[in-house]
């Protein structure tokens, strides 16, 4: 089994794959926080756009390889990598795949939090005139409720949903859909945690013992949300988000997870801490997982 890049919690390897960077609005990552605070955590460029990581979670667990998230892929055209600074040098996510030693046929199991583009481009690949799966051995697991909203999105979050991200799934029947929450293998759970949407999910990872993980997708896309006031001006229901973070954080910090927030190019992993009722930080870790 491959080491290079890896980190052991419990019984689980894991390993951060990356789809490259891209750029977001920094007003609309950060709500109602005002800019001179926000600009502190995260520098703006001259279009007041911020860094934005692509941290897909690779999870070894000796009998599956299970991959959460599948980055932006790489089905879009001039006008749409203008706008989000997608770098054409990126190093993408298969190449991330075979530098840890694996192929695509080896991915068994693809969780996604939820179907926005950014989370779910390499579900699928072009062949010829047609999209199809890039995990061709691989069942993909999508919360119920977030596929009927992605076919019938709102004119509000339209441009977030891309049918060719999901629809050959389908077609080839690779999918596997749950309510509310399931557990994909032993110790891999998401868990729908509404605010950003309806149905996005957090995973959490269960290895054996105290060795508790989670990956937060857009409830806390990086260290800079942690602080719950923090939420993004793009969430759907932001008080659910607020909801949901004081529902979570709490827990992360006082049982020492490890912390996986997808988006931060800086510090994709760290452990919360609660400095008193409802302050909480992020601690980066000493050792970091490229």
């Amino acid at each position: 089994m491959p080491e290079a890049g890896a980190l052991k919690l419990g019984k689980f390897r894991l390993r951060l794959l990356s789809d490259g960077e891209f750029r977001l609005d920094g007003g609309a990552m950060f709500g109602v926080v005002p800019k001179p605070m926000w600009e502190r955590a995260k520098v703006p460029d001259a279009q007041n756009r911020i860094r934005m990581a692509t941290n897909c979670l690779l999870i070894e667990t000796g009998k599956d390889l299970v991959l959460v998230d599948t980055g932006i892929g790489d089905q879009h055209d001039a006008k749409f990598a203008a706008i989000y600074a997608l770098d054409p040098a990126a190093v993408r996510l298969p190449a991330s795949l075979a530098a840890a030693g694996y192929a695509p046929e080896d991915v068994t199991q693809v969780v996604l939090t939820h179907l926005h583009f950014d989370h779910c481009g390499w579900n699928t690949r072009r062949e010829g005139e047609r999209s199809v799966p890039t995990f061709p051995r691989a069942r993909y697991w999508i919360e119920k409720g977030e596929v009927e909203h992605a076919r019938a999105p709102s004119e509000r979050d339209r441009a977030s949903y891309f049918p060719r991200n999901w629809e050959p799934l389908f077609e080839a029947g690779q999918v596997e859909l749950f309510e509310n929450e399931v557990e994909v293998v032993p110790g891999v759970r998401a868990v729908k945690a509404p605010g950003h949407n309806a149905d996005m999910c957090v995973v959490t990872l269960d290895g054996g013992g105290d060795e508790r993980g989670v990956y937060w997708a857009d409830l806390v896309p990086t260290v800079a949300h942690v602080p719950l006031p923090w939420i993004m001006g793009y969430d759907l229901f932001p008080m659910e988000t607020l909801a949901q973070k004081k529902r979570w954080l709490p827990r992360a910090a006082a049982e020492g997870w490890l912390c996986i927030f997808e988006h931060d190019a800086e510090t994709p992993l760290a452990r919360i801490v609660e400095d008193a009722p409802g302050r909480l930080r992020a601690e980066p870790l000493a050792s970091e997982v490229r």
